[in-house]
């Protein structure tokens, strides 16, 4: 059997594993070598273009370097992907995203979703990493854009700001130099809320009931310190006439689970005091039900700042 040349290992462990068909003839391994690896089943083929020098399942990264290798340059792992590893929480879609040029045309391949564009891909490509992979803004501007439901596609760009992966000011340079984009002008509003202070789309929610319903707009992110003298942030507050402080907490999606929704409650109890009054709200009643939630505002105290 003829041993891996040097140029062979060096690609497959930059490469997790995974060396193009076409790597390995530039190696000088022939097809008569990789076939003798398969049969003797020290690699495994991945595709018809890709083999990989284990066998055994593929692990996520090992996932998005089939998608690029067997689509060649200048291919990229994008969307729900590239943010994956670019550090998102909470986000993770099963299905691998990887961006090819739109002239190529590919077979499908479990797992992995081909999106077919025709943007500069090679100036969209991270440095200093192997794995060719998007930038967060690019990545993160072309999934919302064409993400069917608004609403994830707003949570999407929030959350990339509010984890410290990009921020508002770098989207917007970002989506300037990808015109024509879709909701373009619906992202340019989004983002001048975010660089207003708004980190989630459930403030932008709340900033926007106010201004249908006549409520004044809330200070965010206050630094608090509860009963046992730890530091929180609160999500939204009003000070009222009476000296009393109305503290609005809302709940996102994730809040449903229990370790989440536990430590909300435990929080809630450490910020009331007596002259703090703490409320919680959803966020889908803030999207859905408004009105209801600005009425009992109202009763609580703001009604004498609308005066």
């Amino acid at each position: 059997m003829k041993p891996l040349p040097p140029k062979v290992l060096a690609f497959a462990d930059a490469q997790a594993g995974l060396v193009a068909r076409r790597q390995l003839r530039v190696a000088g391994f022939t097809r008569k070598h990789v076939d003798a690896q398969l049969t003797a089943r020290r690699w495994s083929a991945r595709s018809s273009v890709v083999v990989s020098t284990f066998t055994g399942a593929l692990t996520r990264e090992q996932q998005a370097w089939l998608g690029v290798l067997h689509a060649g340059p200048p291919a990229i792992v994008g969307g729900y992907t590239a943010l994956e590893h670019h550090g998102l929480r909470n986000w993770r879609r099963e299905r691998i995203t990887i961006l090819v040029d739109d002239e190529e045309h590919l077979a499908p391949l479990d797992g992995i979703d081909w999106f077919r564009t025709r943007r500069p891909l090679e100036v969209w490509r991270t440095t200093g990493r192997d794995l060719p992979l998007a930038r967060v803004e690019p990545a993160a501007l072309l999934c919302a854009a064409h993400e069917p439901n608004w609403r994830t596609a707003q949570g999407l760009l929030a959350a990339v700001v509010q984890q410290r992966l990009t921020t508002p000011a770098a989207l917007r340079t970002q989506m300037e130099r990808m015109k024509p984009l879709r909701r373009a002008p619906r992202f340019r509003l989004l983002l001048t809320e975010f660089e207003g202070g708004a980190q989630s789309v459930a403030e932008v929610d709340v900033k926007r009931m106010c201004t249908d319903f006549g409520l004044p707009v809330p200070a965010r992110q206050r630094r608090r310190q509860d009963s046992s003298g730890r530091w929180r942030y609160t999500d939204c507050e009003w000070t009222l006439p009476t000296g009393e402080v109305l503290v609005l907490e809302v709940d996102g999606a994730f809040h449903m689970e229990v370790e989440h929704w536990e430590g909300d409650i435990q929080r809630q109890r450490g910020l009331t005091t007596p002259g703090r009054i703490v409320v919680r709200a959803t966020a889908r009643e803030i999207r859905d039900e408004p009105f209801q939630l600005a009425a009992d505002l109202r009763n609580l105290g703001l009604a004498a700042l609308c005066a």
